[in-house]
């Protein structure tokens, strides 16, 4: 069916049907223009300017070799969107007809038939705009006409008395990311970024439906729905939710009606790890005189969250009760997935979290660099039990507080609160990105040369924007159940003791201060939600760099502009100096840089870890990319694991084997997420590179549930008789948990490796198995296709069975001898 005709026809039916319809104008033909020209080109809705000069071939993608530089001149323009669309007669009947923005970016003014209708200035606000009196029957057009944010903002800056860092961008209420990031390229758009609708409603609508929980010490859920309406007339209507059904008499203007609902039957939405993500789906129905008006449908889990800060003899806790247990948290940081917002599908969101699912993860923190996020990562959130810390979206610079942009962020908070509240994945609203952080140690006011007034005021806006704007437009619209608030992450900066003894820490000694990985062992705070280091992407993801042959060489310009960090290669390098080898084959490049990135982040995954209870969360930067770029994620931009998101699902397992070396011993720890006691039976053998033991130890364990506990210390001199160079011990259980670790004692450039022969035999089309004669360190599978494991270690006569996720006729395979061997 034709999708015009179909749209038209489902329209038709609403109106049949129902006293509220709506019609999405973004399948109507949409045009755009340089405000400087006249003639009009193709545009898509939802949209961005870069997309829509891309589809008319007016600039080329600039992901692609160096073409961020050639595209630089959009920002500073002004652009034109329009489309014409036809309402009947009968359309015109409807008492109320509004014009619905989901999302501008940013400044523009929209007209309708020629009027001026509205101004806006927020990316992250929706605009509800009346516009029945305006249209007329038959052919109508709408325009928006979008300012430069770039040089708006530059007129905003000039009404501060002193230079705010990272002007213009703090000065507009858009995604930050899109003015550059260490990790992501300078693309200022504008446009339609998100669906537009006309909304046609009789006598009553409803506005908001919050579902609110109150739970008891006994578990008992007392479960209800505030519904709000704005009546146009008053008098007696009816509301149905599933299967209650009640008389209402609303007044004239906003009413709250509050329905109760019997929870009997349902069961817990729980975290990733913890048991089942159950899911609720309502139906609200509001009608009169047996017509339908209005209906909305929303979908609940039944959950608490608390997140509990108490002192204690070292500072003071930061952890999450879910559902009244504690939770230790495991997961990443979250950037937007594409530079262009608009291009992000369903699919890949859903991929994107099943990936963090799949890797043992229970959070994501939403950065507050991007944006609120589109409303399909939050329902796979909620479908596969990953909680959501949601920064609000300001990063790293200082904002202004003046009155007009203080009442804009209230808006903007109310429209995304009202959105995102019944996602039973939300678990706390944190106000802003190292604001706090930046304003105390960054030296910004010594840069810019701040006047002692200037910095009182800096500090001012920020106490006023973010400890009482923001915490007060939150308490206007959540209830208490869900009004978890924490107004700037990190609370202190990683250059200052109390950061690990309070509150979430960011730490960046390693990377940004250039410290050894094993610094993480003793750099361990009460909550980790930021820390990381780089590494390259996968070779397909590479290649998608270039608009012709790929040419794969570390001093080829295009590779180059592909790292967004100023140091970056020359930090990677000191590292592998340090660590591995510095291969000159790039193929080699590649696979030893995310090598050097697991590494490191395993070391600080499991030593945070290691540190339960003191220890209760930890949040490494970042899972994903918005182009293709060598960067912290464990996820490259184009959906493939980086050797570090293996590396990630190893380390979290819900039952973790972890050796740590100190002055004298090799202290093996295990770790358990799990509610319930565990009894073990464990092994430990030391195995040189061809497989003999040369020495082993049993013993059996009663391990508490949730819980850290040291289970053996090994002396070093009980092994000073082996040559550690040539060995691996092997940590394993069966009983009732099964697990093994390898731990090898020497940094992987000091093991003296010999070539394994690595075997590879096809059982399916899409399942092969990898055995080895002699060791094989961080065995390294080459092919489009995702595998069930990578980058793994193999020992002496054992093999391994990878699942392909589609087939492939060749799969190759590198060992970390094929880089050390020379």
């Amino acid at each position: 069916m034709n999708r015009t005709i179909f749209f038209a026809f489902f329209f038709t039916q609403n109106i049949l049907s129902a006293q509220f319809s709506q019609r999405n104008l973004s399948y109507e033909n949409w045009q755009f223009k340089n405000s400087k020209d006249q003639n009009w080109l193709p545009a898509k809705v939802p949209g961005t300017v870069h997309l829509d000069l891309m589809d008319n071939k007016i600039i080329p993608d600039p992901f692609k070799d160096e073409n961020e530089k050639k595209v630089q001149w959009i920002e500073n323009e002004d652009w034109d969107y329009q489309t014409a669309f036809t309402v009947s007669s009968q359309e015109l009947k409807n008492d109320n007809i509004d014009l619905v923005f989901n999302g501008l970016d940013t400044f523009s003014e929209v007209y309708l038939n020629g009027k001026l209708l509205k101004k806006t200035d927020n990316m992250f606000r929706k605009w509800n705009i009346p516009v029945k009196q305006f249209l007329k029957s038959g052919n109508n057009i709408l325009q928006i006409k979008f300012t430069s944010a770039v040089n708006t903002g530059k007129e905003l800056a000039k009404k501060v008395p002193f230079t705010m860092p990272e002007s213009p961008r703090s000065f507009v209420r858009k995604a930050q990311y899109q003015f550059g990031w260490d990790w992501g390229p300078r693309l200022v758009t504008a446009g339609i970024w998100k669906d537009v609708q006309l909304e046609f409603w009789n006598n009553a609508k409803i506005i908001t439906v919050k579902d609110i929980q109150n739970r008891s010490a006994k578990a008992v859920n007392n479960l209800h729905f505030d519904v709000e309406i704005y009546a146009q007339n008053a008098g007696d209507y009816t509301l149905d939710l599933n299967k209650t059904h009640q008389k209402i008499s609303l007044k004239k203007g906003i009413n709250t009606i509050t329905v109760p609902y019997d929870t009997n039957g349902m069961k817990l939405w729980q975290p990733n790890g913890r048991g089942e993500a159950n899911l609720y789906d309502f139906e609200i129905n509001l009608s009169k005189d047996q017509k339908n008006i209005d209906v909305k449908n929303i979908r609940i889990g039944l959950k608490t969250v608390e997140l509990v800060q108490e002192k204690d003899e070292k500072g003071k806790s930061f952890y999450f009760k879910v559902n009244g247990q504690p939770l230790y948290i495991k997961g990443t940081n979250w950037i937007p997935g594409d530079s262009f917002s608009p291009r992000m599908t369903k699919e890949k969101y859903r991929k994107l979290i099943k990936d963090t699912k799949d890797a043992n993860m229970n959070m994501i923190r939403i950065w507050g660099g991007g944006i609120y996020e589109n409303d399909e990562f939050y329902k796979a959130c909620d479908e596969n039990g990953i909680l959501v810390w949601q920064d609000f979206m300001f990063a790293g610079s200082f904002y202004p507080a003046d009155e007009a942009f203080l009442n804009n962020v209230k808006e903007e908070v109310k429209d995304q609160v009202n959105r995102l509240q019944n996602h039973p994945s939300i678990a706390l609203w944190c106000g802003n990105n190292e604001i706090d952080e930046a304003i105390v140690n960054w030296g910004y006011q010594k840069q810019f040369k701040y006047s002692e007034n200037d910095s009182l005021q800096v500090w001012k806006d920020y106490k006023k924007l973010f400890h009482d704007v923001i915490p007060n437009a939150l308490a206007k619209n959540l209830k208490s159940d869900k009004n978890i608030y924490w107004p700037s992450s990190p609370s202190i900066g990683w250059g200052h003791k109390e950061s690990l003894t309070e509150g979430d820490s960011h730490y960046w000694g390693v990377w940004w201060g250039e410290q050894p990985f094993e610094i993480y062992n003793e750099k361990v705070g009460r909550f980790m939600s930021e820390y990381g280091f780089q590494g390259t992407p996968s070779l397909q993801t590479t290649k998608s760099m270039f608009s012709g042959t790929p040419d794969l060489n570390l001093q080829n310009s295009t590779i180059k502009a592909h790292e967004k960090h100023a140091r970056g290669w020359d930090i990677i390098n000191e590292y592998l100096k340090s660590d591995y080898k510095v291969p000159a084959d790039f193929v080699q490049y590649n696979y030893v840089s995310q090598l050097l990135q697991a590494r490191g982040m395993q070391i600080a995954i499991e030593a945070h870890r290691r540190a339960k209870p003191y220890n209760m969360g930890t949040l490494y930067w970042q899972l994903n990319d918005c182009w293709p770029v060598v960067s912290w994620s464990s996820i490259d931009y184009l959906g493939n694991w980086k050797a570090f998101h293996y590396q990630a699902k190893r380390s979290f397992e819900p039952v973790l084997i972890s050796i740590v070396e100190t002055e004298k011993n090799y202290d093996v720890y295990l770790i358990s997420d799990l509610l319930k006691e565990l009894k073990t039976d464990t092994k430990f053998e030391l195995i040189d590179f061809k497989g003999k033991i040369l020495w082993k130890a049993n013993q059996s364990d009663v391990i508490n549930a949730d819980v850290s506990k040291k289970i053996k210390s090994i002396s070093k001199s009980e092994l000073a008789q082996f040559n550690l160079s040539e060995t691996v011990l092997k940590v394993s259980a069966e009983k009732d948990a099964k697990f093994e670790k390898l731990f090898f004692f020497n940094k992987p450039k000091e093991l003296k490796l010999s070539e394994p022969e690595i075997k590879i035999r096809k059982i399916s089309p899409t399942e092969i198995e990898i055995s080895t004669d002699i060791l094989a360190k961080d065995v390294y599978l080459i092919g489009d296709t995702h595998f069930s494991d990578n980058f793994f270690d193999l020992l002496p006569g054992t093999s391994k069975r990878i699942t392909l996720s589609k087939p492939l006729e060749k799969v190759e395979v590198i060992s970390l001898w094929d880089v050390m061997k020379n």
